[in-house]
């Protein structure tokens, strides 16, 4: 369902996952075999990775399969793929915002289509959980942009918070969760530093998403139920199993509506 701007409004469990992460001749991810199954294609903008003629080749395979194009703007760290805090001002966070959504949408345009949304990429994704201020920053950038363009990001425990702050600036917001991953009572993601951080099991990753589209509690670290209200799930797809994964998420999740 669209609004009246024209963007998707969520209604349903959507399946997003990161991509066109490739680089001039270095290859990375699966794309062609995880588009198929997805809702919401994550496009990374050339900061952390992806180059024009990946970009443009990514919004091709997306737009044959029906997926929803989003800009992944980063900090510009290539070397580091975007996973390092960078010490940057407010300023320059709206201009890195703003230089990679439009040169995305410059690409999507050509091919007649949009960015509908925006996901920061790691290191800036994490930042803007953990401070307000910088929250604020890429709420006002998107905002600056297109108003009516969403802002996903992490659902925790408590959206509120969050919530109130989109509000007030005037941003969509789209909270996600994640399959694969283990979470703390607060509803933040386990360090990768500590054990069971990632699910490898397919099969575990498969129920954690189940959970997540029925509205169950999932099983903290501390041992407590974790209550997470997202709309959309984070996928990942840059081996053989996590494509297997995403397959059998697919599955389940088509399975839950048509029951």
């Amino acid at each position: 369902m669209n609004n009246d701007k024209g963007y998707t409004v969520v209604q349903r469990l959507l399946l997003n996952c990161d991509m066109g992460e490739s680089f001039g001749s270095w290859r990375m991810g699966l794309d062609a075999e995880v588009m198929p199954y997805i809702d919401c294609a994550n496009i990374a903008c050339g900061y952390h990775a992806g180059d024009p003629g990946i970009m443009r080749r990514t919004v091709a395979l997306a737009l044959e399969h029906g997926v929803t194009i989003g800009a992944h703007p980063a900090y510009p760290d290539l070397v580091g793929f975007g996973r390092r805090s960078l010490a940057c001002s407010a300023e320059e966070i709206r201009d890195l915002l703003h230089y990679q959504i439009g040169a995305l949408d410059g690409i999507c345009k050509a091919q007649g289509t949009r960015v509908a949304y925006v996901k920061p990429h790691g290191a800036l994704y994490n930042d803007m959980m953990a401070d307000p201020l910088i929250l604020r920053t890429v709420l006002e950038a998107v905002a600056a942009y297109d108003s009516g363009l969403p802002l996903m990001l992490m659902a925790t425990a408590d959206n509120g918070a969050a919530q109130a702050l989109g509000t007030e600036i005037g941003v969509p917001l789209w909270f996600e969760a994640f399959a694969d991953r283990a979470y703390t009572a607060s509803g933040h993601l386990v360090s990768r530093r500590l054990p069971g951080a990632v699910h490898h099991d397919p099969a575990q990753v498969v129920e954690q998403a189940v959970k997540l589209a029925r509205g169950e509690a999932l099983l903290a670290s501390d041992g407590t139920g974790l209550l997470l209200k997202a709309q959309t799930l984070c996928v990942h797809g840059d081996n053989d199993s996590s494509v297997t994964a995403v397959r059998q998420i697919r599955q389940a999740l088509d399975g839950i509506r048509s029951a």
